[in-house]
């Protein structure tokens, strides 16, 4: 027995032990990057990388898939304070340009990918990793955004084309995996179902957060302690997320929501936003060290030049189509030449689609479309912060003593 399986076998003890050993590692890390000048993001992952199965085995196999519900409750408060900042008086000024920046950089995506893998594989593996390619990683970018307290129009438009992102990745990917479908005979396609089942459950997880939302905003009125209003948002994000899972709903989109109609209907919504910095910071540095404990380096050999071409392809769309987008909307040069970088990190949405495609296809594609995912989750989500932090510095929006915080809140993710 190595020494790895050895501390695996103490830690596949008590699931506790190893997440609060997994915390403690995670501020080590935490300090280490800051020394480099790299995001803290990028040391929980790497520290979760170090501890995880592939090496030390501190958060054995056995516990990540306990690790859901906590995964879960972490993507329900991101998802609730991006909508947070989805406020009608800033919409409004910039709504339009949202759209057709997040509808260029989506959809170039998607064909590029497409058009390129078609060149060399099968249609099913192009026309199903052309549409995950459209997903991005709210977390992992936006943490960076409030870790350096970035501000100005990079900052203030990546946020909502980031939420919206995922809106349009659905629709792609329900067309996208029925097409793929039809290529390869696969039974139990309904022509129709290709367009109304992802819009119905766009629809349904925002209506959902909204009416959940609504009665937030309406109960917090009743409550003058901050202890209490800090109970009721947890009890809407935990039933929104609930609610997604039991009705195979977008959990990002319905919690979005909520943070979306508590922030425009209730007047001190902005206190609230803070509230949730009290007891979320080690929720959120566990998550992205269970994501990098999730991140598999077995299957790096493996992807070869279909997992390449992904990565390049994915890249050159996501840069381009945001390019495109912004020029057609007139926005600030800034805008042009950053915001596709900060849309490269991909994780959990990404690893999600992947497994629906695995158990959807048969197994000679889908095991080799969930490779080239798993392998390009890790290189950008431990590049992809890095480069945001980049973009945004040299576009000016990140200010100049350097000082940054030192755990990730939920209310600015």
């Amino acid at each position: 027995m190595s020494i790895f399986d050895a501390v695996g076998n103490f830690f596949a003890k008590d699931i506790l032990l190893s997440l609060g050993v997994a915390i403690a590692i995670g501020m080590v890390f935490n300090r280490l990057v800051k020394k480099l000048g790299l995001p803290n993001v990028t040391g929980y992952l790497v520290a979760g990388v170090l501890i995880g199965p592939c090496f030390l085995q501190i958060i054995p196999d056995v516990w990540l898939r306990s690790c859901t519900l906590l995964v879960n409750v972490a993507l329900g408060f991101i998802a609730f304070s991006i909508g947070g900042e989805f406020k009608f008086s800033k919409i409004k000024k910039i709504g339009k340009s949202v759209m057709v920046i997040t509808f260029f950089q989506a959809l170039m995506t998607t064909i590029l990918v497409d058009i390129g893998l078609l060149l060399f594989f099968p249609p099913a593996v192009a026309l199903c990793l052309g549409a995950i390619a459209t997903a991005t990683a709210p977390a992992a970018t936006l943490m960076v955004i409030r870790q350096y307290k970035a501000e100005g129009p990079v900052t203030n438009i990546l946020m909502p084309v980031v939420a919206l992102d995922d809106a349009i990745g659905l629709v792609v990917f329900s067309i996208s995996l029925s097409l793929a479908k039809l290529t390869l005979a696969v039974e139990g396609v309904n022509p129709l179902s290709i367009l109304l089942d992802p819009i119905k459950e766009i629809v349904l997880s925002l209506v959902i957060g909204a009416v959940i939302g609504g009665v937030l905003s309406f109960c917090l009125g009743f409550f003058h302690s901050r202890s209490n209003r800090l109970v009721s948002i947890i009890s809407a994000v935990f039933i929104g997320t609930s609610v997604a899972s039991l009705f195979h709903l977008s959990s990002l989109l319905l919690c979005m929501a909520i943070g979306a109609m508590m922030s425009n209907f209730y007047r001190e919504s902005e206190k609230m936003l803070d509230l949730t910095e009290h007891w979320t910071p080690a929720v959120l540095l566990l998550f992205f060290v269970i994501s990098g404990a999730e991140l598999d380096l077995t299957v790096v050999p493996t992807v070869g030049l279909l997992g390449i071409l992904y990565l390049v392809l994915r890249s050159a769309g996501k840069y381009f189509g945001a390019r495109l987008g912004s020029a057609v909307v007139h926005e600030d040069k800034n805008i042009r030449k950053y915001l596709g970088v900060a849309l490269l990190p991909q994780a959990g949405v990404a690893i999600g689609m992947s497994q629906i495609v695995v158990n959807a296809l048969p197994s000679e594609y889908g095991s080799q479309i969930r490779a080239v995912v798993l392998c390009a989750t890790l290189v950008y989500e431990l590049v992809g912060p890095l480069l945001t932090k980049i973009v945004l510095k040299r576009a000016g929006e990140i200010r100049s003593d350097g000082k940054d915080d030192d755990v990730p809140h939920p209310s600015s993710i």
